[in-house]
């Protein structure tokens, strides 16, 4: 792995192992539905949605109205597509390309 995350830990990695063995949609529902709360679960399908919108060159009040985030979660999002670990990019990315 060439990316160093700086949140790097043991339990971390296990975890990370584990969303890779999902093989399908039924696999994510049935494991995410354990594992977090629903409300969790909104928010980071939240924050995808948000994501992806940025992505278009959307405003933020456009995805305020569309996704109900607020604006420092916009922001905050923002931030992650230009200065963060581009894990952002890397998902929409391919989410495009199986499209």
């Amino acid at each position: 792995m060439a990316y160093q995350s700086k949140f790097k830990k043991d339990d971390i990695d296990e975890l990370f192992k584990a969303v890779l063995l999902l093989e399908d949609e039924e696999d994510c529902y049935r494991f995410f539905e354990d594992i977090c709360t629903i409300n969790e679960i909104h928010a980071i399908a939240q924050r995808l949605q948000v994501a992806k919108l940025l992505s278009e060159g959307k405003t933020y009040s456009e995805i305020e109205n569309v996704t109900k985030a607020s604006t420092a979660t916009i922001s905050r999002i923002n931030k992650c597509l230009v200065y963060g670990a581009e894990g952002y990019q890397r998902i929409l990315e391919r989410m495009k390309d199986s499209e």
